[in-house]
């Protein structure tokens, strides 16, 4: 499970969020790229290839796509506020 606590810094506010690549529980993004190649609208990288949330989802299919990326990711640095 992502760790709310180590969120990367270019997350946009809400629900969803990309974990830093130095968080110590191993939950940290290893730039795979699943996400933002699955979900490009929401998710993009960084210099170095970690990932972060650009945009927050809105409707139904938005969430769910989302969700989507987050049940993928291999090492659990997508987590989801509430």
């Amino acid at each position: 499970m992502a760790n709310p606590k180590n969120k990367h810094a270019d997350n946009l506010p809400g629900a969803f969020y990309c974990t830093d690549p130095d968080d110590d529980s191993g939950e940290g993004c290893i730039a795979c790229n699943v996400c933002y190649s699955g979900a490009p609208d929401f998710f993009a990288e960084d210099d170095m290839g970690n990932a972060f949330i650009k945009k927050q989802p809105v409707t139904k299919e938005e969430i769910d796509l989302c969700i989507e990326q987050m049940d993928a990711c291999p090492v659990n640095s997508i987590g989801k506020d509430g």
